[in-house]
């Protein structure tokens, strides 16, 4: 493609690497406006975690001897491999990065993946990307323009963590290099997402590379804490950013040189993907799409299975999921229930009306195992709005196939998916126990959280029918609310009837409480209910992009 003007024989102007900026600031407004609210709730859920595990950590290891036993606790290859090396588990600032780093840093890496796929390569897929720049938006305008709103909420949130450590006296250099190494992490996964981005041709197939690095870089890192005696980082570390950006060891040595080596790598990241896409075509990736078979199965022609085959890569991520999340908690049940005082506050709320230490931190990681089957079957069931708003289903619906059939399709998938989840992740979370729990056991329990999955589907169904355009954020919004009076609601002084009144808080907390029908009944009608009327509304309304 010749880049020059006529009359120069191909010959670059001075201007021209500034002539593809044209329309930058005019870029940033359209992708804000965009995406605001999701860049809200992005910064906001991220940021409220901070004074409220801070909070329960307060009340759970009140004295210096209690985090001195929690730092015994902590400093065990399971704790080390999930959340990083505890560098300084004696204080209350280490407990809190031990707690919850791993869970913002991680968080902002898939907020900055899919916000980077979602307004670069998903617009270029769908054709948005192609009429922008009809007019004279210059080339990486756009493409630019996406890179520094993603960067900026890693920013924002890296600031907000900051500030909000520094509101519960936390120490100032510490607090500072918490919020930077935080937002490090989500600059690092912008530039991730950007390259994946120009190598892909879809913008699923983006996100999947994305998430795939994104989990290997995990692994590096946790490959890497479990070779480490003490806190002396292994050299593996390095092969891995967020190795890099917990190696700042918030409230610990506070070191600042490893964010220079983020920034660099952004920097360098999002210009090799705006260098890619000078010489690129639109709309294609260096990575050819691989073709199929020449036949496809009867299998993959059936609703269940091209949703199995769209959503598999997700499937199969959120199981290892439940697979590291229960070996997890079975690992390091009986290590914490030396950590927690009965006569605490905090063990109080999680103990229920147990007496047991032992039993009431079993149910709590039985909840934990709820919970992450409630996100999946969320995730899963928004695929389906983005089918729709991507264009994909007006094709899918051309033939024979009716809407019911292919709502349910996607309900099979999440609900069976969500069951697969509590019954692994239950068994192994009583298998690795040491004897605590056995996993038949556990995996009964926890699959008695399926009708608050269920019920999730239920709600999600239900805004797709009627609030399509909204049908996600509301969504995640439910799971969030609930998550958090479930987990939280007794540190809340919330009554007993106001957490029952929530999907994952009216489940009967085995083995603390006695399985009782009517809450798993009155959870699976509700859920059908919402789920019928959301089908039905589906049914008779208009098809809704974007």
């Amino acid at each position: 493609m010749n880049t020059g003007t006529p009359g120069t024989h191909g010959a670059t102007r001075p201007s021209a690497r500034w002539d593809t900026m044209t329309g930058f600031l005019l870029c940033v407004r359209f992708i804000l406006r965009r995406n605001w609210l999701r860049l809200l709730v992005w910064a906001a859920v991220l940021a409220v975690m901070i004074p409220v595990v801070y909070d329960s950590q307060q009340q759970a290891f009140p004295t210096q001897a209690a985090r001195d036993a929690y730092a015994q606790v902590a400093n065990t290859p399971a704790v080390a491999a999930m959340t990083g090396l505890p560098y300084a588990a004696g204080s209350l600032g280490g407990i809190l990065v031990i707690k919850i780093w791993m869970t913002l840093a991680v968080a902002l890496g898939f907020a900055s993946i899919f916000l980077v796929t979602r307004n670069g390569r998903a617009d270029e897929e769908a054709g948005r990307t192609e009429l922008l720049r009809s007019s004279a938006l210059g080339r990486h305008a756009y493409s630019m323009a996406n890179y520094v709103v993603a960067g900026g909420l890693s920013v924002l949130v890296g600031l907000l963590v900051s500030l909000l450590c520094l509101s519960v006296s936390l120490p100032v250099a510490g607090s500072w290099v918490m919020g930077a190494s935080i937002a490090g992490t989500g600059l690092a996964f912008v530039a991730v997402a950007a390259l994946c981005g120009q190598l892909s041709t879809t913008s699923r197939g983006a996100n999947s590379l994305g998430v795939a690095v994104l989990a290997l870089f995990y692994f590096i890192r946790a490959g890497a804490d479990l070779q480490t005696h003490g806190t002396e980082v292994s050299p593996l570390s390095w092969f891995s950013p967020i190795g890099w950006a917990q190696d700042m060891r918030p409230f610990g040595q506070d070191t600042w040189w490893p964010l220079l080596a983020l920034v660099a790598l952004t920097l360098l990241g999002c210009a090799l993907a705006l260098r890619i896409e000078t010489t690129r075509d639109l709309g294609m990736g260096l990575l050819a799409e691989r073709p199929g078979p020449s036949r496809g199965s009867a299998f993959l022609a059936s609703p269940v299975g091209l949703v199995l085959r769209l959503e598999r890569g997700s499937l199969i991520g959120w199981l290892l999921g439940a697979i590291v999340a229960g070996a997890f908690f079975g690992g390091v049940a009986k290590a914490m229930t030396t950590a927690l005082d009965p006569t605490n506050p905090f063990a109080k709320a999680f103990m229920g009306n147990s007496a047991s230490v032992l039993d009431g931190v079993m149910s709590l990681f039985v909840m934990f195992n709820g919970l992450l089957a409630g996100a999946f079957a969320v995730q899963c069931l928004a695929g389906a709005r983005g089918e729709e708003a991507n264009g994909r289903l007006e094709c899918q619906l051309a033939g024979a196939l009716s809407r019911s059939k292919w709502l349910l399709a996607q309900l099979l998938v999440a609900a069976v998916g969500s069951a697969l989840m509590l019954l692994i992740g239950g068994f192994l979370t009583g298998a690795s126990s040491n004897g605590a729990a056995t996993g038949r056991d556990m995996a009964a329990a926890s699959l008695g959280y399926w009708p608050a999955a269920l019920l999730m589907t239920g709600v999600m169904l239900f805004l797709h029918g009627f609030l399509p355009r909204l049908s996600v954020s509301l969504a995640w919004a439910v799971y969030g609310l609930s998550a958090l009076i479930a987990m939280f609601g007794p540190l809340f002084s919330l009554s007993e009837s106001a957490i029952k009144a929530t999907p994952f808080g009216a489940v009967p907390r085995m083995p603390i409480e006695d399985f009782a029908l009517l809450p798993t009944v009155d959870l699976t009608v509700i859920a059908v209910v919402l789920a019928a009327l959301g089908i039905w509304r589906f049914r008779t309304r208009d098809i809704v992009p974007e």
